[in-house]
């Protein structure tokens, strides 16, 4: 028998596969998704951007494949901040005070977030543009 007043030995982390693996990886995407809408003004601001522009993608008289490049261009732009955050939480976890690599990282993950936005705008312009053009001049 093992002393009971040492502490138990660690667990190895459960292996899980097949199903069960992906339902916990939706539940552990799902916690990040909460986690950047309750924590990030800039996640909330995309989210309710893409709460707007992914509806009118789909209303959008345009082909199957425009309908996906909206679509995905608004999804890029969350996808980016997601990982943007992540970036500036692990900063911030290892130490809050002031570092050039610190400050090169977020500000490189901010610059990521600011090209997908230009790629988001970029394709809304072409694709949209010429249709709400025509919208206001008919």
């Amino acid at each position: 028998m093992s002393n009971p007043t040492e502490s138990p030995a660690p667990c190895a982390p459960v292996k899980r596969s097949g199903p069960l693996r992906a339902l916990f990886a939706l539940r552990h995407s799902c916690d990040g998704i909460v986690a950047a809408l309750r924590e990030e003004s800039a996640f909330r601001q995309e989210a309710a951007l893409a709460a707007i522009l992914v509806p009118g993608a789909l209303l959008m008289p345009v082909g199957a494949i425009e309908r996906v490049l909206l679509i995905v261009s608004v999804l890029l732009v969350l996808l980016v901040e997601l990982l943007n955050s992540s970036i500036e939480a692990a900063i911030d976890r290892i130490s809050l005070e002031r570092h050039e690599l610190s400050k090169r990282a977020k500000d490189c993950g901010s610059a990521a977030v600011t090209m997908a936005l230009l790629i988001c705008a970029v394709t809304w312009g072409v694709l949209c543009g010429p249709i709400v053009y025509h919208w206001m001049r008919g």
